[in-house]
This record gives structure tokens, C-alpha cells and sequence, in this order.
């Protein structure tokens, strides 16, 4: 394969991974054994014999343990198997058992906390990527049946060019494009949908296919839209980033058709006025498929970006679908503008069609690119945190405070209608970075403070786990910890993830707070 990463960053990857493998000697305890890495790699060689199934070139064990958007690098892995079903993943588990090696998994890379680079040890990474067919549209039953690698924009091209009167669920999460099946029920994901069809922790995962830490293949339930039986151990799987199993196959079920979609936007005098709109919108019953929120600074970024027709007014502003009936859409459409009056709205503009609803949607997808241009050369961190909705413009107060008091630049854009929000904090050096850090700590606290969490759809991976004490409590981590030993006792799958270590920072208010000098 071609590498995406310089000769540089290659190298400084083979000495991290030799960095890693002394560091995992000198600090693995002395009675357990020690992971044996040539032994590991000599079975996969012997297992997969096809040409490039098992590969240890530098370039790919560096480039399948970080995001095209990572901002937590990690180490690298010492091999890399690409597989193609789920029989290929038990034999790679159950080498990596033998030989206690880890397993990290990967499928489509578009992860950002640390979710897929390795331990300090090293590891296995189980390309799932190839893995990428869909098994059955059951139209009749309005499910569907897809390997780990299938991503969901291909899924919703795929049903569209067969005609096939689905709107499959993993279709509406409206995730990061490229994103798959396996790393969408591994991180718990959601969209900008998600006001109207809920997250993928919701009841639209019917089942999943997962190769347990033992080797053995489990379906966590049949295929029917409700059972009664048992506890749901589908969600047990579903935000557990690949430590309790991995998956290799999703049952989705689907809701409703292809239904018309209009946009509208309307223009607020602050993000306090705009959010309360939108609470009285929800409030009411309203039927909304999204509702986003971009800050004035971000309107700046997307009119100094230059592709959009519209020059926006540079205030606080809320995208809107509306999803139904060409009659449904009028009422929903009159009723938000009336509502929004009221929370001194101005500007509410109705696309007259698809395409120019289309045309204004653009813009708010193009708010990453956007931002990353406004300052060239800089790079980006994506902040991601949730609260309830009447709390959010609390928080994004002392994130625009936290920006301002050390001196960065960071547009905001956020799924206001779940209370989401995500601001793109620009750096362009390693004291920027520094600052960066700063301002994600003081954000992800001022979340939990809140009522809310520190990751509202990208998951915890190595970025923010040692939130999640603050979070969720003790006694919860420490129930999350005793699953994962129960069913991986070895600490195999995917370590160094989403659970805190046993020193994590208790108390965050004593993080040490960073300065613009």
C-alpha cells in the first residue's frame, strides 16, 4: 500500500515500536509471562499464507494505529492482518491467546481518541476494513445484515441503487463519512440525526456477531424487532471499543422510507437565545429530523472558506430538516418559525427544494474544512461533549471564555438538539498544543459538572479515560473493570482503552491550568 505518512514519520515510528517493546519488558511483572511477538507473528505467517494477508511493514503498522484525524497518537503495532470473515478473526484471537499478544481491531480509521493504536507492548492490529459485504437486505422485514467493514455511506448508496424502500438506521446516524459498522457499534456513535432516530445505542442494532477474548463466536440474539429474553447483551458490545470482543457483524433493523427532507436557517442574536429556541421547540412535541448550531465565529470561517453562494449574517445560527409530507413540513416549518420568534430569531429561510436544502447543508459540513483553512498551516483538535440541552449554552459560555483567556481559536459547531457540541480548537506549534490541552481539560470537567459527559459520540479510547472516574463514579468504573477481566482475564483486546488505570486522577480540579504568556 501506498503510505499516507512521511519517510520521517515512519522512522519515528520503528523507534517507537522498539521504544515500546523495552518498555513492555521492563515493566510487565516477572511471574506473568512475557508476550511472545516472534512466536505470535511466525503462526499468522503459517495461518494466512496469501500474499500480503500479514504484513510487518513499518508504513502499515504505523498508519493502521492512528486516524487520518487522530489528535492522541500512539504506538504502533508489530503486525497487521487483514482478514476477511469471522473464521480469519478467531484464528488471530486465538494465536494471540496462545501467545499472549494483543489484539487491537481497526475497520474504517476514522476514530479520534487513541481508539485503534497500540499498547506500549505492541500488538496485533485485525484489519477488519476488507470486511466489507453486505449479507442480506431483508426487505420484508425491513433489516439488514452487514460485515464490520461495510461503511455507512456505501450501505445508503447501496439501498438507494437497488430500490429498496429501507432507510436503514445505521444510514440515518449520519456519522463521520467512511465510518463502519464495527466502529460504529464500538464507539456508541451518533450524528446529526440523532433528534430524531436516537444514537446506536437505541433499539435499531437487532444483533451482532462478536468473536469473544476465549475464541468463541456468539450472536447476541435473533432476529426478531423485540425479545424479552434475557439481558441485552447486544449493548453490552456497543461502546466498549473492541476491549470485550470484536465485531465482525451488524443487524440492523430500519425505519420508514426515503422521505422528502426540507432545510431551514434562521439567524439568532447569541447561542443563549438560539439553544432556548430550540428546547421550546423540542418542548413541544415538534417534529424535527436535525437541528445544528454554528457559532458566529464559525459563520466568519465559512464565509472567509469561499464555497458557499450565501454570504451568512455572522451570528449565532441554527440549521434545520425537517423530514415528511410535503404538508408535514409546511406545519413543522410555520410552527419553528413562530416559536423562534419569539427568541429574537431573524431571517427564517425555508429551502424552496431538495437541491437548495442540499446547497445550505453543505455549509455545515463544510465547518471542519473550513476551519482548518481559516488559519493555514494550523492543525485542529475536535472537542466532543454532551449535556442536557438547557445546559448547553452554559457550557459553550466557558468554552468561548476558556478560548479567549488562552489566546485560541476555535470555531463551534454542535448538535444543539441533543445538546452535542464539538468546537475546532486551532494550534499551529507545540505550545499551541499545550494550550489545546488546557482548553479540552476545562471543557470536558465544565461537561461532568454539568450533568453531562466528556464524549458524546466519539468514544473514550485513550483521550478521555481518565474522565470517566468524574463521570460515571467509582462503583461503575470499577463493574466496567470487573466485566472486562471476567471475559478477557488476560487483558488481550484492545488494552489501555477506555478503562481508567487504578491511578487514574480522581479529583480534575487539581489538573495543573496552562496559560498564554
Amino acid at each position: 500500500m501506498t503510505s499516507r505518512f512521511s519517510p520521517a514519520a515512519v522512522k519515528m515510528a520503528i523507534r517507537r515500536l522498539a521504544i515500546g517493546h523495552q518498555f513492555a519488558l521492563r515493566t510487565y511483572v516477572p511471574s506473568r509471562p512475557v508476550p511472545n511477538f516472534p512466536a505470535a507473528i511466525q503462526a499468522l505467517q503459517e495461518e494466512f499464507t496469501d500474499r500480503g494477508m500479514v504484513s510487518t511493514d513499518p508504513s502499515e503498522l504505523f498508519a493502521y494505529a492512528q486516524s487520518s484525524y487522530s489528535q492522541v497518537p500512539g504506538y504502533p503495532h508489530t503486525v497487521v492482518v487483514h482478514v476477511r470473515d469471522t473464521e480469519d478473526v478467531v484464528k488471530v484471537v486465538n494465536i494471540s491467546r496462545r501467545h499472549l499478544v494483543p489484539v487491537v481491531p481497526y475497520s474504517g480509521g476514522t476514530s479520534l481518541e487513541g481508539n485503534l493504536s497500540a499498547p506500549p507492548s505492541g500488538s496485533i492490529c485485525i484489519d477488519l476494513s476488507g470486511m466489507d459485504k453486505i449479507l442480506a437486505i431483508n426487505d420484508s422485514d425491513a433489516d439488514v445484515v452487514c460485515q464490520a467493514g461495510v461503511t455507512w455511506n456505501n450501505l445508503n448508496e447501496t439501498l438507494k441503487e437497488k430500490g429498496f424502500h429501507l432507510f436503514a438506521y445505521c444510514v440515518s446516524l449520519d456519522p463521520g463519512r467512511d465510518a463502519t459498522i464495527g466502529g460504529m457499534i464500538s464507539t456508541g456513535c451518533s450524528g446529526t440525526n440523532a433528534v430524531k432516530y436516537g444514537t446506536a445505542r437505541g433499539e435499531w442494532i437487532l444483533n451482532a456477531t462478536v468473536v469473544l477474548p476465549s475464541g468463541e463466536v456468539i450472536k447476541t440474539r435473533q432476529r426478531a424487532r423485540k425479545s424479552s429474553a434475557g439481558f441485552d447483551l447486544t449493548k453490552l458490545f456497543i461502546g466498549a471499543e473492541g476491549t470485550l470482543g470484536i465485531v465482525t457483524e451488524g443487524n440492523y433493523s430500519a425505519s420508514g422510507t426515503f422521505a422528502p427532507t426540507r432545510v431551514a436557517v434562521a439567524q439568532f442574536p447569541d447561542i443563549r437565545q438560539a439553544t432556548n429556541a430550540v428546547c421550546d421547540i423540542l418542548n413541544h412535541g415538534a417534529a424535527i429530523q436535525c437541528v445544528e448550531i454554528i457559532d458566529e465565529l464559525s459563520i466568519k470561517v465559512l464565509n472567509t472558506f469561499g464555497t458557499s453562494a450565501k454570504k451568512w449574517p455572522e451570528k449565532a445560527t441554527l440549521f434545520f430538516k425537517f423530514q415528511g409530507s410535503e404538508d408535514a413540513i409546511r406545519d413543522t416549518s410555520q410552527f419553528v418559525e413562530r416559536s423562534i420568534s419569539k427568541h429574537g430569531a431573524t431571517d427564517f429561510r425555508l429551502a424552496a427544494d431538495e437541491q437548495e436544502g442540499e446547497d445550505i447543508w453543505q455549509d455545515r459540513r463544510n465547518a471542519l474544512f473550513a476551519g482548518l483553512a481559516y488559519r493555514p498551516g494550523c492543525k485542529g483538535w475536535i472537542t466532543d461533549v454532551c449535556v442536557p440541552v438547557s445546559r448547553l449554552p452554559d457550557l459553550i459560555q466557558a468554552a468561548k471564555k476558556d478560548f479567549e483567556e488562552l489566546g485560541l481559536v476555535a470555531p463551534i459547531a454542535g448538535h444543539v438538539g441533543d445538546g452535542n457540541f464539538h468546537a475546532l480548537v486551532l494550534y499551529q506549534d507545540e505550545a499551541e498544543l499545550a494550550l489545546v490541552r488546557e482548553a479540552v481539560s476545562r471543557i470536558n470537567r465544565k461537561a461532568i459538572e454539568l450533568e453531562g459527559t466528556c464524549t458524546g459520540e466519539h468514544g473514550v479510547g485513550t483521550g478521555k479515560r481518565d474522565y470517566l472516574l468524574s463521570e460515571l463514579g467509582e462503583g461503575t468504573v470499577e463493574l466496567m473493570k470487573t466485566i472486562k477481566k471476567t471475559m478477557d482475564p488476560d487483558n488481550l483486546f484492545n488494552p489501555g482503552k477506555l478503562y481508567p488505570e487504578s491511578v487514574s486522577v480522581r479529583n480534575a480540579s487539581t489538573a495543573t491550568v496552562v496559560t498564554r504568556r
